[in-house]
């Protein structure tokens, strides 16, 4: 199957690091004689040479933290998993990619995804496990469709099935579609969604490591994070921790859509600072002057333009200021970006995805769009914006899974640090407050 999506990343950038997309570009990345041409599925023959400890080491070595959000030491995450129980393990991989200016998964998977089959293969023996399952979001039809191909094309080489190469080690990789569910990205969800249930998030403890798919063991991670895992055991770990800074090793896809010249999805070194990103790599600001960056997806707390100079994109720089490198999703915002509209956009996402299964996120999400609403239509007062606060306020940390701080995060630093701009809203006729929310109900 030939790729459909056209360039959605752009020509290598100098200052990229491609460590996970130098393929990207090249004739038929995509096939599996090009990735063996490359050195492909050489290293899981080094990493069936090493002992499942050592493997994991070095993969906390490397640095690495979970690409999917949470950002969590995967070296750490690796070693909760039971290798010594009787029980079988699995390795599931979260291609459920729906967080709104997320896009990264897909190139990955898109132009590079026997990269991902050798990721989860060497997982599988760090684990003791032979059984991989990719679940990738239902929109995601083609990339199931195009997954399934490499899959295929890996057993037709032998390096996917039973005694692979006379190893002794046996490893099988399946798909499974998802259904649109903005839930089953996490990971206790997806898992029930996996299994055949509807999609809510579980009760934890027990946590996946421990009592996961088909309450077996299990070691769950995103496209990137496994994808990272290849260059880690073939260079090293310490090579893969130098490309980024201390505690967040590597690179990292960002995927930065909004108000910049030169939209796409880059390679970048992390600790690389944010403006540099901005100005440099995607091309400066388009339509006016820096506002409010979004640094990591929707869910992420907004920054302002003056907390975005001098900053470090790294996991603990952004964390410091109050928000998160989530999963690379940045959206960038001019100074003619309307944050009324903003909050009342990404409040009427959660409320829609919300799973409803705890009260705090079913009502939280439906009273935030209502308030928000009632205010975007020119009926608020300054009173609601202090309301909204208190609101979202009391959803944190009260939630099954972390929806509910999703939606109440940014609602709580919009209306924080714009305040000035909510009040002035209100000043404006109710028939120009119509106009502009037009596309956004």
């Amino acid at each position: 199957m030939t790729p459909t999506i056209g360039k959605l990343y752009n020509e290598p950038h100098p200052d990229e690091t491609r460590v996970l997309t130098w393929r990207f570009g090249k004739p038929n990345s995509w096939k599996i004689d090009t990735y063996l041409a490359d050195g492909g599925y050489q290293t899981i023959m080094k990493a069936l040479q090493m002992t499942q400890e050592q493997i994991i080491e070095e993969v906390k070595t490397s640095g690495l933290r979970g690409r999917g959000g949470a950002g969590f030491p995967t070296g750490l995450k690796w070693s909760f998993v039971p290798r010594s129980s009787p029980k079988p393990k699995y390795i599931v991989c979260n291609a459920d990619e729906s967080e709104p200016g997320t896009c990264k998964d897909r190139l990955l998977i898109e132009f590079d995804p026997h990269q991902l089959i050798e990721g989860l293969m060497i997982a599988g023996h760090a684990m003791g496990s032979q059984h991989a399952y990719v679940y990738i979001r239902g929109e995601y039809r083609f990339l199931i469709e195009h997954l399934n191909g490499a899959i295929d094309e890996a057993y037709a080489a032998g390096v996917l099935g039973e005694n692979i190469r006379g190893t002794g080690f046996t490893f099988h990789v399946h798909t499974h579609s998802g259904a649109g569910a903005y839930e089953c990205g996490e990971e206790t969800a997806l898992l029930d969604s996996l299994e055949g249930k509807r999609g809510v998030p579980r009760m934890k403890p027990p946590f996946p490591a421990v009592a996961g798919a088909w309450a077996c063991p299990t070691l769950l991670n995103n496209v990137e994070t496994f994808s990272a895992v290849v260059p880690i055991i073939r260079d090293g770990g310490a090579k893969f921790l130098s490309y980024g800074v201390p505690k967040s090793g590597g690179t990292r896809l960002l995927c930065v859509s909004g108000h910049v010249n030169k939209p796409g999805v880059y390679e970048v070194p992390l600790g690389m600072d944010t403006m540099t990103f901005i100005n440099g790599i995607a091309g400066g600001v388009k339509g006016g002057k820096l506002k409010a960056v979004v640094p990591g997806g929707s869910s992420c707390p907004i920054l302002t333009a003056d907390e975005c100079q001098n900053l470090p994109m790294d996991y603990d720089s952004v964390a410091k200021i109050g928000s998160m490198m989530g999963s690379g999703g940045m959206v960038v915002m001019n100074e003619h970006t309307d944050m009324v509209a903003v909050a009342l956009r990404i409040i009427k996402f959660y409320q829609h995805e919300s799973c409803g299964w705890c009260i705090p996120c079913r009502e939280g999400t439906t009273w935030l769009k209502k308030s928000l609403q009632r205010y975007a239509d020119g009926g608020g007062s300054e009173a609601d914006i202090d309301i909204i606060h208190e609101l979202a306020k009391n959803m944190l940390g009260r939630t099954f899974c972390a929806l509910g701080d999703a939606a109440a995060m940014p609602t709580i630093s919009l209306v924080t640090k714009f305040r000035s701009e909510f009040i002035e809203y209100l000043k404006k006729p109710r028939a120009v407050h119509q106009h502009e929310l037009v596309g956004i109900h």
